[in-house]
């Protein structure tokens, strides 16, 4: 049965998932996307030999919105997940320290990671468990928690520059795409006690096998049409214009302007794009979204003419570099060895020349792996992400609306809305899932009234 028509904005996770979902709920779906391809910022290209993602990404197990949609989507097999935490921690001319879980019923399961890790002192330790179980007794949803930064709330428990530097700020950063003193304790209390504290295997790390490509934009492509959605890209949406039947959007095509008729409308653009969207109707604090601001990521990305390590991920200390990842074999890469940099909070990188970020980051790395010195670097070469994410500070909990507006019909998604998550993979399937309840809620309420009539 149909129960009415639904156009969605934007074909990112939160727009794919929002239109797969609705049409699952029995209505026709339109998805219009105004670029070429589905995927949002999350995407690949080609570079020689190698297909390149604009950003590394990982998640962790306790995503599984994520994970069933990936299941869905008919790619789950395209993302390995580790079997247990562990994340080595390197730095130029020290001995590696390692990160890791046992199989123990959590915050037991932390018990090798304090106990094992040697960047940190016996008293540092000692004080990090202390601090980790007062945070597993917050709550993440508590509105309090957000008008404070991590580093603060760190501060008053007595952690130490070196123990927020060595372990919390170097998980939050990666998290958060901010440092301690700047992101917010509410989505920080949720990345620690969701991703790590509370379920033992929650935070086994994820990364994918298969260009973002393949296992976003083009896996929802074919998972909308055999679904029966009809997707529209290079449709640029512009002006949306309610009327007493339902909404009219305009849409700028290829082929010209033309207008699309619709129940309701799910907006799942980027937040900035989404407050122009809804500028000239009736949307309470529609203009604060924007003080949202945004949050860059760099990735640098060095092939070089030989294998220089054999670690797969490891995080770095004492080093401009954060993370590093080995991308030879998922990259299809011929020859040597191809490791992507993935820098978060990169507000100082975003602004630099590739020429300059070379002089940065070679030597690093030539401290971090001295097989570097000895081989040669067949290319160079970065990707920026100025808008990665939403600034994840203090004080954005009031910021972030909810999927269900003011206007009848009108339905936000993104992980930039209210989900209480952090702006992530996860998140981002969260609100198109939200999206889509919305719309059936509304809808069903429409037609109780109008038979009611």
């Amino acid at each position: 049965m149909n129960r009415g028509h639904v156009v969605v904005i934007g074909g990112g996770l939160a727009g794919i998932t929002a239109a797969l979902d609705c049409r699952e709920r029995g209505y026709s779906v339109q998805l219009v996307e105004a670029r070429a391809r589905l995927g949002g910022a999350t995407y690949s290209f080609a570079r020689g030999d190698l297909l390149v993602d604009t950003g590394q990404h990982v998640l962790l197990r306790c995503y599984t919105s994520y994970l069933d949609l990936l299941r869905r989507l008919g790619v789950a097999d395209g993302i390995r997940v580790q079997t247990r935490f562990r994340v080595p921690v390197i730095s130029p001319g020290a001995a590696p320290a390692t990160l890791t879980r046992w199989n123990l019923p959590a915050p037991g399961h932390l018990a090798p990671a304090l106990l094992g890790y040697r960047r940190l002192s016996w008293a540092q330790r000692a004080r990090v468990a202390r601090t980790a179980l007062a945070l597993r007794a917050l709550d993440p949803d508590d509105p309090a928690l957000d008008g404070q930064s991590l580093g603060q709330w760190l501060r008053e428990r007595g952690e130490t520059p070196q123990a927020v530097e060595a372990l919390w700020g170097l998980l939050a950063v990666a998290a958060l795409n901010a440092p301690p003193e700047n992101a917010s304790m509410a989505l920080a209390t949720r990345v620690f006690r969701t991703g790590v504290l509370d379920v033992a295997d929650a935070c086994d790390i994820g990364v994918p096998q298969r260009p973002l490509s393949e296992l976003h934009g083009e896996a929802g492509h074919r998972a909308l049409l055999n679904a029966g959605v009809e997707v529209r890209a290079r449709c640029k949406a512009g002006t949306i214009r309610p009327d007493t039947n339902g909404f009219h959007v305009r849409v700028d095509e290829p082929a010209g302007e033309r207008e699309l008729v619709a129940d309701s409308v799910v907006v799942a653009t980027p937040h900035r794009a989404a407050a122009g969207l809804v500028a000239d109707l009736p949307v309470r604090d529609a203009e604060a979204w924007a003080r949202l601001s945004c949050s860059p990521i760099v990735n640098v990305h060095v092939h070089f003419d030989r294998r220089v390590t054999d670690l797969e991920m490891a995080a770095v200390l004492d080093s401009p570099v954060q993370w590093v990842f080995d991308r030879t074999r998922i990259s299809g890469a011929r020859t040597g060895q191809y490791l992507a940099l993935s820098q978060s909070a990169a507000e100082r990188e975003i602004g630099m020349r590739t020429e300059e970020l070379r002089e940065v980051f070679t030597p690093a790395l030539n401290e971090l792996f001295p097989a570097a010195r000895r081989a040669r670097v067949l290319d160079f070469f970065v990707t920026r992400e100025p808008h990665a994410t939403f600034r994840q500070a203090p004080g954005t909990a009031a910021l972030r609306p909810a999927a269900r507006t003011d206007v009848p019909g009108l339905v936000l998604a993104g992980a930039w809305t209210a989900t209480g998550w952090p702006d992530t993979t996860e998140g981002a399937v969260r609100s198109g899932i939200r999206a889509a309840e919305v719309v059936d809620s509304q809808q069903r309420s429409r037609t109780s009234v109008e038979v009611t009539a």
